[in-house]
């Protein structure tokens, strides 16, 4: 007998449909399973019997084949453990006439020996293409419901155990759809960081300001104990909230690698992702044997914060300059070609000189102008094109350190953001892959970057003076766009563009210590 259930599988962060066929022929026993099954998938036949066995069920004997289609996509993953279960449970007469509803619904969930279900990854990726697909419903472990359950208009069954599926496909047993509010107390964050904290800096602390209203990528150079770090980890609190499609975007990322955590259905906060500066390119942007997100993919609709930029390995920065421009990464193998989604704002921190103190009023640099050069030369000419702006942030005095009263706050200046954000929201309707100033091309730039003769006249003095690139040229009429957003006008005049140029820092020569 022949019995078919619906599956997917998970290649990347996309999800792909995967018919379950079982077939249980007479002869002796014995169990094949087809359609580039890895390691996990070939080894559910021992979870499966046992689980069967186990929960009062007959396994079937005989020939029993098993084949996931299309036979030329990889399956990996335990996740195929229940649908196989329930194919041979039909084949073998056991769902007394509940397989006709199995057409219908699509199931994954990996096995116990004991017949429990335990949870997956990549149950959010499952249920965007369940949706896609008109399914018109999915059983899930329990555990997997949350995050399955905040795609809209797709009904998610929770479940438990084996016998408790075969209940419900039988209509002995009544299992209603999980609701999840992305808004609920589990996908609250719980991050207390705040603009307040910070004493002075009030020019870092604008610069950070425009890329967060801009999207701008970011890089600090300062002395240690500056505060380079401290402004970086609170970067996100000022950003814009994520809309419910960038939750879900930045969640599937997250819940394939199994990220996501416990009682935890959606990203409720942009992530904030610091590797160590000894990561290898494959955990930057991803891949393996098996590829897997990295984590630029991670900091996906979020902020990458990158600190002691120097001492990442030049193979692994310059990875970054494809996603910095087109906000993916495309990882080729021999059987297929993965695209992941990585559109972050990079934000960086670097100290001045191999010692730290080129320009420290406090210390004194014990470093060569040659040292020096060669300490900035770590950071190739083409990534640091793509940085729109690079900031000193001296050391603090002890004056402002111990006497000045707090800041403003991270909600007044998000407000100004999100103000500048809905703005370029409705500049950009329209036009695809556009959703801040940082993502203009060039005809875009030409488009909403006209500036008037006085204007013209500045740009022509800074690239003359500084020797600015096409690329950073754009970049600072980008930054210039970003400012008049943040001032509430229309036009970009030269007191925008002046300040546009004060956030180029690495455009100027290298100065004495």
């Amino acid at each position: 007998m022949l019995a078919k259930t619906q599956a997917a599988a998970v290649l990347g962060v996309d999800a792909h449909p995967v018919e379950v066929e079982v077939d249980l022929a007479s002869g002796l026993p014995y169990y094949s399973t087809v359609g580039l099954p890895d390691a996990a998938v070939k080894e559910s036949k021992d979870r499966i019997r046992a689980a069967i066995s186990n929960t009062g069920f007959i396994y079937p004997l005989g020939r029993i084949t098993v084949s996931l289609s299309p036979a030329d996509m990889r399956k990996e993953g335990s996740a195929f453990d229940l649908p196989i279960a329930l194919g041979l449970l039909r084949a073998n007469g056991a769902l007394n006439g509940g397989g006709e509803r199995t057409r219908g619904l699509m199931f994954l969930g990996e096995l116990a020996l004991d017949g429990a279900l335990k949870p997956v990854r990549g149950a959010l990726n499952i249920a965007v293409l369940a949706k896609k697909l008109e399914i018109e419903g999915l059983v899930l472990p329990a555990e997997n419901a949350g995050e399955a359950a905040v795609v809209e208009g797709l009904p998610v069954y929770p479940v438990r155990t084996l016998p408790q599926v075969v209940g419900f496909l039988r209509g002995e047993l009544t299992i209603p759809p999980t609701k999840e509010d992305p808004a609920s107390p589990g996908n609250a964050s719980g991050a207390c960081d705040d603009f307040r904290d910070i004493r002075g800096q009030h020019h870092a602390k604008r610069a950070l300001e425009v890329a967060a209203a801009g999207g701008h990528n970011l890089l600090m150079i300062g002395p240690p104990g500056s505060g380079k770090s401290m402004l970086a980890r609170r970067l996100p609190t000022i950003l814009p909230r994520l809309t419910l499609e960038e939750a879900i975007e930045t969640s599937q990322v997250w819940s394939v690698l199994g990220k996501l955590g416990p009682g935890r259905s959606l990203m409720a906060e942009r992530p904030f992702r610091a590797p160590h500066h000894t990561i290898s390119d494959a955990g930057m942007v991803g891949g393996g044997t098996v590829p897997l997100p990295g984590e630029a993919s991670l900091a996906h609709n979020g902020v990458l914060f990158l600190d002691e930029l120097p001492e990442f390995r030049k193979n692994v920065l310059e990875t970054l300059r494809s996603p910095m421009e087109e906000g993916k990464i495309v990882i080729s193998r021999a059987q297929a070609s993965l695209a992941f989604p990585a559109r972050f704002m990079l934000t960086a921190a670097m100290n001045p000189c191999p010692c730290g103190h080129l320009g420290d009023t406090a210390k004194s640099c014990s470093c060569t102008p040659k040292l020096v050069e060669r300490h900035r030369s770590r950071i190739s000419g083409p990534l640091l094109d793509r940085i729109d702006i690079h900031i000193e942030v001296p050391r603090l005095p002890w004056k402002e350190l111990a006497e000045e009263p707090e800041g403003e706050g991270s909600e007044a200046i998000r407000a100004r953001v999100e103000a500048a954000r809905t703005k370029q929201r409705a500049r950009f309707t329209g036009i695809p892959g556009v959703h801040s100033n940082a993502h203009m091309g060039a005809g875009l730039i030409g488009r909403f970057c006209k500036t008037d003769a006085e204007g013209k006249r500045l740009m022509q003095l800074a690239v003359q003076r500084l020797g600015l690139s096409a690329r950073a040229y754009h970049r600072v009429l980008k930054l210039a766009r970003t400012i008049a957003d943040l001032a509430g006008e229309e036009s970009i005049t030269p007191a925008h563009i002046a300040e546009a140029i004060q956030y180029r820092q690495l455009d100027r020569p290298v100065g004495g210590k």
